[in-house]
């Protein structure tokens, strides 16, 4: 019996694409992927006929009815060969899509007061999730950060998507200077915060992972690891975690993850 709630493979079409500040925005005809998203899922897409790795994408945004059915929104940020190309690729393209694939974010039983924090282009799954968040009755309040203008995500978007909203950008060409460490305590005081949820760079997860322990809070962070084949089968994407008997062992990014408790990720020993 095939499994309702697993990932597909399947061939999908570019509806559009535009350019978002830094990076490329896509949506995606991909039949059955839409349907089975949770906020924190992500797809991977074969590169250049294959002759690239596939690259791993958040999704950004999940649109359930339309004249081409139920699509999906990923951001590319154009950093090498199969970003670039990815980010090139024109409507009517074709592009084999396997998703939604890894641990999404798990959400709170109860209402209660959440920080939602992204750096870059990884905020991207961070807005389906405060849709989610707010439809349970939560508070959400969102940090939306980059090193300037162009590199923040969605930033207008940000403000219908929750109570509150901190921008945050590097050369304080927008919002308030410095980055996510300098400003997390502050915001997470203010929202008087139960949980928080992140996805960015590594240094920044850590500091907000920090953060909220001191708190008192319950964290989870997206993770961005290189993936080689992101269904968890090359074992290419280990991420040190500690167990409850306070011992470190090796996950899979990709399939025990992205999402993980920011109290378990073994920061010291994390590459």
């Amino acid at each position: 019996m095939a499994d309702e709630h697993g990932p597909l493979h399947v061939t999908g079409e570019v509806l559009a694409t535009k350019k978002v500040g830094a990076y490329r925005l896509l949506t995606i005809a991909a039949p059955g992927i839409p349907q089975r998203f949770r906020a924190g899922n992500f797809v991977a897409v074969s590169v250049d006929g294959g002759r690239l790795a596939r690259r791993p994408l958040w999704i950004h945004r999940v649109k359930e009815a339309g004249a081409f059915g139920a699509t999906l929104d990923v951001v590319v940020k154009a950093v090498g060969p199969g970003t670039t190309w990815l980010a090139q690729r024109p409507v009517g393209a074709r592009l084999e899509v396997t998703g939604p694939l890894g641990r999404p974010f798990a959400l709170p039983r109860e209402p209660v007061a959440c920080v939602l924090v992204g750096d870059g282009h990884s905020a991207a799954p961070l807005f389906p999730l405060a849709e989610r968040l707010r439809q349970r009755g939560c508070a959400v309040t969102l940090v939306v950060a980059g090193p300037d203008e162009a590199g923040l995500l969605s930033a207008l978007e940000a403000r219908r998507s929750a109570r509150a909203v901190t921008v945050i950008t590097g050369d304080g060409s927008v919002g308030v200077r410095g980055d996510v460490g300098t400003h997390i305590e502050g915001v997470l005081e203010r929202a008087d915060t139960d949980v928080v949820y992140a996805a960015g760079p590594l240094p920044m997860l850590r500091a907000v992972a920090a953060a909220a322990e001191r708190r008192g809070s319950w964290s989870q962070v997206a993770l961005e690891t290189p993936m080689p084949c992101a269904t968890g089968l090359c074992q290419g994407c280990p991420v040190p975690v500690v167990s409850q008997d306070g011992v470190s062992r090796l996950v899979r990014g990709c399939v025990d993850g992205p999402v993980i408790r920011g109290d378990r990720v073994d920061w010291e020993a994390i590459r």
